[in-house]
């Protein structure tokens, strides 16, 4: 006797069974109730590949005096500590560009004096070699000097420009300092004079 042809029958026998049965049944079927049940899931923010950053490389400076050339004028030179830019952003948008500018409070004394941030200037320097990535601001004069440009650090001024992000990307890094002179009367007031120069790091989209 070939039970196997037997067993596969009676497995279709039943089959269709149970399907006039739940046809029959479903007429007769009635909501008895309901329930819900809630679906939660913590899904954490990802971090994203690398970034677009500014560091400098010390939070102060110091001038000195030295010779102006200029008859009733006092000078005095420094340099900007190293500000450093670095991107290491897996993707960087086609159309984007970044620049870093500096803008400068006025000197203040301890006995209250001023000196007017329009005293101060600057010509800034790209210290990293490339191939044009990245180019410094045009120097800013003071006050006390000729041309057009001598309006001193009052408003933000330009240290450095990129002006492709994408076509930058594969140098990553970039650094930039700035040689600073602050030129005052000669009769200026003697004392211990403090300023800020904010730097600031924006990328902007085309």
């Amino acid at each position: 006797m070939k039970t196997s042809g037997l067993l596969a029958r009676a497995a279709t026998g039943m089959a269709g069974g149970v399907l006039l049965l739940g046809v029959a049944g479903a007429a007769l079927a009635a909501e008895v109730g309901t329930d819900d049940v809630d679906v939660s899931v913590a899904i954490e923010e990802q971090e994203p590949v690398g970034a677009l950053t500014m560091s400098v490389a010390a939070d102060a400076t110091t001038l000195t005096e030295v010779e102006s050339g200029e008859e009733d004028v006092r000078r005095f030179d420094g340099t900007l500590p190293t500000v450093t830019v670095t991107d290491d952003r897996e993707e960087v948008p086609t159309d984007t560009y970044w620049y870093v500018v500096g803008q400068a409070s006025d000197f203040v004394n301890e006995e209250g004096g001023i000196i007017p941030a329009e005293h101060l200037g600057w010509a800034p320097a790209i210290l990293t070699e490339g191939e044009g990535e990245v180019t410094p601001g045009d120097q800013v004069d003071t006050v006390l000097d000729e041309g057009p440009n001598n309006v001193g650090l009052v408003g933000e001024e330009l240290l450095a420009l990129n002006l492709s992000a994408a076509d930058a990307r594969p140098t990553g890094t970039w650094d930039a300092n700035a040689a600073l002179f602050l030129k005052t009367p000669s009769g200026i007031e003697g004392g211990n004079y403090t300023s800020k120069i904010t730097l600031t790091l924006w990328e902007e989209s085309f």
